[in-house]
């Protein structure tokens, strides 16, 4: 089942848009994002709505736990859109090289498209990796630096188990 479609409808009254969705290890990773950073309560209400939903519908055989989050100042990057929001950023990630080993990257993000990304790589330079090599990506938070606006600031919500 698209749990996507029905989550971005249940956090956009909310005024919060989601960032990432997951299910692994026996949990639901909800990570969502909003102009001017997501607060505590934010993410109660969202846990919330997003529980009463899973009860009702079900979706998901077995129980697991629903973990409802901001993506924090170093977020994770899995999609062409995720990468896209960071250009003009610094990011870290690890390459996948076919025969080779695997290339540890960091740098501000250049360009980026539903293929690849294109780095100015502190070591390496202009760097292109496709999307499909990356083994794992984050975004960098420099102490020190000067403040960009972030999507989100808060931390982790508590968890709630759903039984099933």
């Amino acid at each position: 089942m698209d749990l996507e479609t029905p989550l971005r409808s249940l956090l956009s009254p909310l005024g919060l848009n989601l960032y990432d969705l997951e299910l692994a290890a026996g949990t639901l990773n909800v990570t969502v994002i909003k102009d001017g950073g997501v607060d505590l309560e934010a993410l109660t209400k969202a846990n919330r709505v997003i529980s009463e939903w899973l009860d009702i519908n079900d979706p998901i055989p077995g129980r697991f736990t629903l973990d409802v989050s901001s993506p924090g100042l170093e977020r994770r990057l899995r999609t062409p859109e995720h990468f896209r929001s960071t250009v003009g950023e610094v990011v870290t990630l690890r390459e996948l090289r076919e025969g080779e080993s695997t290339r540890r990257l960091e740098g501000t993000v250049l360009e980026a498209d539903d293929k690849s990304v294109t780095l100015n790589d502190e070591e390496q330079g202009r760097v292109v990796v496709l999307l499909s090599n990356v083994e794992r990506a984050r975004t960098v938070f420099k102490w020190g630096a000067e403040a960009k606006p972030s999507p989100s600031r808060a931390t982790k919500s508590p968890s709630t188990s759903k039984k099933g």
